[in-house]
């Protein structure tokens, strides 16, 4: 048996490749939920209607996708480029602590200076917390992976220090968070009485734009040649090392929206707490959606929906909610499965005896 390239992979197969592991995966994850005695189809029944079944559970789930389309499309714009940005949570929590700072009364003015002006100000931090590992390769050769990972933790650090310092709540009670966003600096909810805020509404023009600038400009296309083959584009006259910088730093903007969106959309204020992994879990979001910015907000909300219903059917069944990453975990491990699969074949080799 030999592995052998595709002569050309079937459009209908690559598409159907995030589909059949999502589907798959929760097929796999029937197993360790009937290991652990809970009746399988009553308890996909009731994650379908932890996540479906009240408005407050499926705004739930949109609340939750939020960040993730953020992550999800940070990862995805930089993965175009063949920049491994693995520094969303960082640059999450820097996107917050900058949102903090000017929305909780550095700057005082009305919603509508202030929302552009705490949304700016969270997407220029994070878009320079990836400049960093970026330009460490593009002058050094520096592996992103490693600069950008190794980042996350010292940023946090540098958050929790600041949580303890200039940024702490003096009303606090001696509880590491931040003094909270002013009214006019947070975003308004979009149902009221529900916890859905108007980051969801930015995460998805957040996409659309990402999808025309990949697709439709000069710059998308340089993105797409310079991850193709950055050898050739160089050859081909195009800014490589200015490319690889712009992508890094658009990569960190939409990362740092997502700490923007989670402190003045949903929290109010800072936590070292703030993000569960977000940034880490929208890596697994653009490889499910095959770094499509539009297929970005669908494997969100399909992640997101994992979450939720998996929360719902462990209160409910008394199931473990480790279930989810578990899911997830899984997800991941058969898109990447699916996609090698799109690309290449298993062939016999035929011996001359067989002949």
């Amino acid at each position: 048996m030999e592995i052998v390239p595709r002569d050309r992979p079937s459009g209908l197969l690559t598409a159907g490749v995030p589909v059949i592991a999502a589907v798959a995966s929760l097929l796999l994850a029937a197993i360790p939920l009937a290991f652990a005695g809970a009746p399988i189809f009553a308890a996909y029944g009731q994650m379908v209607t932890g996540v479906f079944g009240s408005l407050f559970a499926f705004t739930e789930m949109l609340t939750r996708a939020t960040p993730l389309i953020f992550t999800g499309l940070a990862a995805a714009v930089a993965f175009r480029a063949r920049l491994w940005n693995i520094g969303g949570e960082g640059q999450l929590y820097l996107g917050a602590m900058a949102a903090v700072w000017v929305g909780s009364g550095a700057v005082d003015g009305p919603a509508a200076l202030m929302i552009p002006l705490v949304l700016v100000a969270g997407a220029v931090a994070g878009g320079l917390g990836m400049l960093g590992p970026a330009w460490l390769k593009t002058r050094f050769g520096a592996d992103e992976v490693v600069t950008s990972l190794l980042l996350n933790f010292i940023i946090l650090i540098f958050v929790q220090m600041m949580l303890e310092g200039p940024l702490k709540d003096p009303m606090s009670l001696g509880w590491p968070q931040s003094e909270p966003i002013i009214d006019a600096a947070a975003l308004p909810q979009l149902i009221a009485k529900m916890r859905l805020h108007a980051g969801f509404l930015l995460a998805i023009a957040m996409a659309l734009v990402a999808h025309v600038i990949l697709a439709m400009t000069i710059w998308g296309l340089q993105i797409r040649a310079v991850g193709e083959n950055a050898a050739a584009a160089r050859h081909a006259g195009m800014p490589v090392r200015r490319i690889f910088l712009s992508v890094a730093f658009a990569s960190g903007t939409l990362a740092g929206l997502a700490g923007v969106s989670e402190v003045a959309g949903l929290k109010g204020y800072l936590t070292a707490d703030l993000s569960p992994g977000f940034g880490y879990t929208g890596i697994v979001v653009a490889m499910l959606a095959g770094l499509s910015p539009v297929g970005v907000v669908f494997a969100a909300l399909f992640i997101a929906s994992v979450f939720v219903g998996t929360d719902s059917m462990s209160r409910a069944m008394g199931v473990s909610s480790f279930l989810a990453d578990l899911t997830v975990s899984m997800s991941l491990i058969c898109v990447l499965l699916g996609g090698f699969f799109a690309r290449f074949r298993i062939r016999r080799i035929r011996r001359e005896a067989d002949a």
